[in-house]
């Protein structure tokens, strides 16, 4: 068997992986909505009758994370993109992600969207991986600066922050280090490091990838705040968007597209044990996946439907 053949098998059996964790995760989605159905319906219920303009912050706070999307890639690349065309591909592959597992798909529009724009294949994938490194380092920093505000909540100690960021970089230095172990990976790994010095040579590039990738996480944090204002959810904004990080962060352990069922279930249970009721909670996720993935999925694919026909992707 040739080595095309293998790598082909390998992606298959992969695949075949992924879309069965995807599926188990869904049924058992679908198992908790039937058997808390009486709790969802009701939260559905107190979302449409919720303060409409604190949802109207919500919108602008998920709509504004796009743009911040795009200024973090234009961050993460030496030559100027097309700052129309960079939104709107933005745009299109948060809907793109909301259809495969793992963020194969908005990975997939941003890949093409980039070697679109005269970048080679391997430049434009290192490209995302400085982004999405950018983004995790982020991630933890505010996860790790929040938990110091609110002591306890992850049943962490009071302390324990520096050592919830030490254990985070620590998972990071493991992966470089097995990457750099790897063949491939060690080309790989070499070539984001030298794109990473690259973009810090160069202040407000590098101003660009980590203030649009700060932006992006503290406005989805913000998405939820508003909701939980609208549905009148009595917890501290500071609790809201650590329970969000911490959430979040948990649900990408698991490849569901778009985070459907994974996502919903963590960032209930994380509302919840934070002091919120059930259909306040039921209330605040509802509203938070409304603004962030069902009214967004029609435009974003039709705005991908457009880009690809002008062949911009």
């Amino acid at each position: 068997m040739t080595s095309e053949r293998i790598a082909v098998t390998a992606t298959r059996r992969s695949g075949y992986w992924q879309l069965a964790l995807t599926l188990a995760v869904l049924i058992a989605a679908g198992c908790l909505a039937w058997r808390h159905w009486p709790v969802l319906e009701t939260g559905a219920l107190r979302l449409a009758v919720a303060d409409q303009g604190w949802l109207l912050v919500a919108a602008t706070a998920a709509a504004a994370t796009w743009a911040c999307s795009a200024l973090a890639q234009q961050g993460a690349v030496h030559r100027v993109l097309p700052s129309g065309r960079l939104l709107a591909a933005q745009f299109a592959a948060s809907a793109a992600g909301q259809l495969l597992p793992a963020g194969l798909g908005s990975g997939a529009v941003n890949l093409r969207f980039l070697m679109r724009c005269g970048m080679s294949a391997s430049r434009s994938a290192t490209a995302l991986a400085v982004k999405a490194t950018a983004g995790g380092l982020v991630r933890a920093a505010l996860i790790a600066g929040l938990a110091t505000a609110c002591p306890g909540v992850l049943g962490l100690p009071p302390r324990s922050a520096g050592w919830l960021a030490l254990a985070g970089v620590s998972a990071m230095l493991a992966i470089a280090l097995t990457a750099a172990l790897w063949a491939r990976g060690r080309t790989a790994l070499a070539l984001v490091l030298a794109d990473i010095r690259a973009i810090h040579a160069r202040p407000r590039r590098a101003a660009a990838l980590w203030g649009g990738s700060l932006g992006c996480a503290v406005l989805h944090a913000c998405v939820l705040i508003a909701v939980t204002r609208a549905v009148a959810l009595p917890l501290a904004p500071s609790l809201v968007a650590l329970l969000y990080l911490a959430a979040s962060s948990a649900a990408a352990l698991l490849p569901t597209p778009g985070g459907i069922g994974s996502l919903d279930a963590a960032l209930t249970f994380a509302l919840t044990a934070g002091g919120a009721p059930a259909v306040a909670a039921a209330s605040a996720v509802l509203g938070y996946r409304l603004l962030t993935v069902w009214l967004p999925l029609l435009p974003g694919l039709l705005v991908l439907a457009l880009l690809v026909r002008r062949k911009a992707l």
